[in-house]
């Protein structure tokens, strides 16, 4: 080999080394930028800006506890308060205790259960489809008519989904002697295709806050003699603090068109409002007329009464209801007494003492005589469901015309069920033969007795307003069978249970001049008051 080629070879590998040192130089050097750019900020030189981050706030932990709020308990039908006007028919006066608890627990079953978070009440109530598949089976084969079909197929599409629901409530509860607020949860059974959810476009008028007013009240509780009984004027008896009247139900998200008697009567034209159903309709009745009239005299208003059976009959105390009409608009606006909602009649028209009928798949008769002269109708039933009022009545639970045999459809809570469902269906099933009929459900209003009933020292003694609350965040109804058995009818749902619920400063309570020493009205609400705001929510709907 020549010293050419050997220094060639030389040269070559010393290229290679030169090559390979600048390769671990370069490596040597990034490893020491990663090193020093580590200890300085360990990741995030190497992780996008905190800016392109989805940001997450960490949820609070709120306290549950359980809430009085569900309506469906043995409280909503095992007891009334008797105060009527001296008028009143001797249903109101018979006691109402119902004793017969075992059937009861038929209807439904609570369980309490503890978490980490708090506390929450599941309260499972019991279906309607085995008692209906009962009675089906109980009663003689024969063609089923075509309402009798429509009940039949509501009332089971009620049933099949009850052990599936679950509905969970909410109510922010403000007290007026703390600035912190509580959260209150309620669960309870139900399932999405059964519950009274309001459709989005819809406003929710059961969720919203009271607020203070000066502008109320509406009407004056001293100058309305005319439409308002004198048992139901607060203004009138003992009472001495009115905070209660100056009160007013703000919707959350939307706003509720304000109330004018004027724009009432234009608004129902040549149209019939009809109040059915038991002494808290009756309230809702007089309500509106003083809300009309702003509580004047109004002798220019006729009397209708006998156009729609409105008669006092002989021996009788009363009617069994009062129609009046504004001549100016030609509106009338009635109630007609139907504490059941069902249609009750005498086994025997000549003997006074005879049982009545309670037919559970029938509506009133009031209701199939003069559904066609009726514009706008609101439907409301719950605290004469008690062995009480059964008894001291002699009402007799019938089906398909004749006397119901069997016991579990015997139960109270699911008579009531039942028949609400029923009637609802019957309505809704009208509709399409009166185009312009809007029909109303309305929602129990809840009683407030502490410390017993209104016969065992059961009080209502607060009389500070938002004391116990004044917001209702929660999207469907607290009274679980008024919100299941208007779904999927053309009826719909007048809800004021939750709203009214945290008003328990508005009752009647100590200071009815003709209550009995120590019993209180923990049912009934002064008047002006609470169902004012019921009014203003159905007008709002209409």
């Amino acid at each position: 080999m020549t010293p050419l080629h050997r220094n060639r070879m030389k040269r070559g590998a010393l290229r290679r080394k030169a090559r390979d040192i600048s390769v671990v130089l370069v490596v040597l050097v990034c490893a020491t930028v990663v090193i020093w750019t580590w200890d300085t900020t360990p990741t995030s030189a190497f992780l996008p800006p905190e800016s392109h981050f989805l940001k997450l706030e960490t949820e609070k932990v709120v306290k549950r506890i359980p809430t009085a709020l569900n309506t469906e308990t043995k409280d909503s039908y095992s007891s009334a308060t008797p105060f009527v006007n001296k008028e009143e028919t001797k249903e109101d006066s018979t006691n109402n205790k119902d004793t017969e608890e075992d059937e009861e627990n038929q209807v439904e079953e609570v369980t309490v259960s503890e978490t980490n978070h708090g506390m929450t009440s599941t309260i499972q109530e019991k279906g309607l489809e085995q008692v209906e598949h009962e009675v089906l089976v109980s009663e003689p084969k024969k063609t089923p008519t075509r309402e009798e079909n429509k009940l039949k197929q509501v009332n089971h599409e009620v049933a099949a989904s009850e052990d599936e629901r679950t509905k969970t409530t909410h109510i922010k509860e403000t007290h007026s002697d703390a600035e912190s607020t509580q959260q209150f949860i309620a669960k309870k059974d139900d399932v999405s295709t059964s519950t009274a959810r309001i459709p989005s476009q819809a406003c929710n008028y059961a969720k919203g806050k009271w607020v203070v007013d000066n502008h109320r009240p509406l009407y004056s509780g001293s100058h309305c003699k005319q439409w308002l009984a004198s048992m139901w004027a607060c203004r009138l008896m003992q009472r001495t603090d009115f905070a209660f009247e100056r009160l007013r139900w703000q919707p959350k998200d939307c706003s509720m068109e304000e109330f004018e008697g004027s724009k009432f009567l234009r608004r129902m034209q040549n149209k019939t409002l009809a109040f059915v159903g038991d002494s808290l309709g009756r309230q809702q009745f007089q309500s509106m007329m003083c809300m009309i009239t702003g509580g004047k005299e109004r002798p220019d208003v006729l009397d209708v009464g006998p156009e729609f059976g409105f008669i006092t009959p002989e021996g009788g105390a009363r009617p069994n209801g009062w129609a009046y009409r504004f001549p100016e608009t030609n509106t009338t606006v009635l109630y007609h007494w139907s504490s059941t909602l069902c249609d009750i009649e005498p086994l025997n028209i000549s003997d006074p003492l005879t049982e009545h009928a309670m037919h559970l798949d029938r509506p009133p008769a009031f209701l199939r005589q003069y559904l066609h002269k009726i514009d706008v109708l609101v439907m409301n039933t719950g605290h004469h469901w008690n062995r009480g009022k059964l008894n001291g009545n002699r009402w007799v639970m019938h089906l398909n015309g004749v006397p119901n045999t069997n016991k579990k459809l015997a139960a109270l809570g699911n008579a009531k069920n039942f028949t609400i469902h029923s009637t609802v269906s019957w309505v809704s099933s009208q509709l399409p033969r009166h185009p312009g009929l809007k029909a109303f459900y309305r929602s129990l209003s809840p009683r407030h007795f502490v410390g017993g009933e209104w016969n065992t020292g059961g009080s209502c003694n607060n009389t500070t307003p938002m004391s116990i609350g004044k917001e209702v965040l929660q999207e469907e109804s607290s009274d679980y069978s008024a919100g299941h058995a208007v779904k999927g009818t053309g009826v719909k749902l007048l809800d004021i249970t939750a709203l009214s619920h945290i008003r328990d400063e508005g009752h009647i309570s100590r200071f009815s001049l003709t209550a009995s020493k120590g019993v209180q009205d923990c049912l009934h609400w002064c008047l002006p008051g609470v169902p004012d705001t019921w009014n203003e929510i159905l007008f709002a709907m209409i």
